[in-house]
């Protein structure tokens, strides 16, 4: 099995060898690879928002809800995702965070669906306007 990993390197090195970069200059490459990276990573992260978010609300309220997040919730979630994905104990501490509060709601779920759906409503006005 492990012939077969070092073959399978070897050969991906060779092709990698063969294809020709963008640029002849390497910084712009990694710049380059950089956008599309990011780039694609934001189109995902904006249909999975959409399909988790759709499923219940339709598209085009999904859209709005999405497009209607304050600076403010966009910076507390990316900061909760890095804490999430640099260590163990962050994935542990987040995830658990995560938890206890869906417990937390479904213990209370009258009033976290009506609460929800106040906040829910407010972030769709905002999006219509944005």
């Amino acid at each position: 099995m492990a012939r077969k990993g070092k073959k399978a390197v070897e050969a991906a090195k060779d092709i990698a060898d063969r294809v020709p970069a963008p640029s002849p200059n390497p910084m712009t490459n990694l710049i380059l690879a950089d956008i599309a990276l990011r780039t694609g990573g934001a189109l995902l992260r904006r249909g999975v928002e959409k399909g988790l978010v759709g499923s219940k609300l339709g598209a085009k309220k999904a859209g709005r809800v999405i497009k209607g997040r304050t600076m403010m919730q966009t910076l507390v979630g990316t900061a909760i995702a890095r804490i999430a994905t640099r260590s163990v104990p962050g994935a542990i501490i987040v995830g658990g965070g995560m938890l206890a509060k869906t417990l937390y709601d479904r213990k209370r779920e009258k009033e976290a669906k009506s609460d929800g759906s106040k906040a829910l409503e407010k972030q769709v006005e905002r999006g219509k306007k944005g």
